[in-house]
């Protein structure tokens, strides 16, 4: 896939090169079978591309016309919500913990993407990132490295660490990120989102601010 639109890539700005050439020989009624002619149009067209790299690379990569052929991975931009199905055991109670609502944030340009998480308890922000994409073996998955920091006050609880997070992304019938994380506390789970807006939210919405351990502490 990366070889299919890295070809693709350059056939399209070869195509774009070309036509900038022969519009601005039409324009300017140059000869381009003079060498001054024809060289002399290189700054201009030079210039004409790295327009045309930058508007796709600011907008264009988001239009559905380039995915697959020039744009391999999905748009991820905006919200996501779910829950956490987490392995944890409290030691206090010796008991498993009930669905943790979550808030995925994801920032995604051309060439970067950073995730932040957010529960009711935590922060977590997304260190290494990475699209693991292949049409032929029907993969396609948003991978990260992340590193978590817990409110201050639950310390005692949950100390700060890293893990690792793998999302399945699904498009089709209706957009979905569902999710296997592990980390250094030896801890494991799933998550499931699904697409609650474009835009990139900043707290969690109200539905979502209750912990259901925080939950349970406060009504000791």
């Amino acid at each position: 896939m990366r070889n299919v639109t890295l070809k693709n890539s350059l056939y399209l700005l070869v195509g774009v090169s070309a036509i900038a050439w022969f519009s601005l020989a039409y324009l300017n009624n140059l000869d381009l079978s003079k060498v001054k002619d024809f060289f002399g149009l290189i700054p201009k067209v030079v210039s004409i591309d790295l327009l045309v790299i930058a508007v796709f690379v600011k907008w264009g990569w988001k239009l559905k016309i380039f995915r697959g052929w020039l744009v391999p991975f999905p748009n991820l931009n905006g919200t996501w919500t779910g829950s956490i199905y987490s392995s944890w055991i409290n030691p206090e109670t010796e008991q498993g913990v009930p669905p943790i609502p979550v808030m995925l944030t994801v920032n995604q340009t051309f060439f970067h993407i950073s995730c932040k998480m957010k529960t009711g308890e935590m922060d977590s922000f997304s260190i290494s990132e990475g699209f693991n994409i292949d049409d032929e073996r029907q993969l396609k998955q948003l991978a990260y490295i992340y590193t978590s920091k817990p409110r201050i006050s639950l310390n005692q609880r949950s100390l700060p660490h890293d893990g690792s997070m793998v999302f399945d992304i699904i498009e089709n019938p209706e957009k979905k990120l569902k999710g296997r994380y592990w980390t250094e506390r030896k801890t494991t789970g799933e998550i499931i989102l699904t697409h609650f807006s474009t835009e990139v939210l900043e707290e969690l919405p109200k539905e979502l601010e209750k912990h259901p351990v925080t939950e349970k502490e406060n009504l000791r």
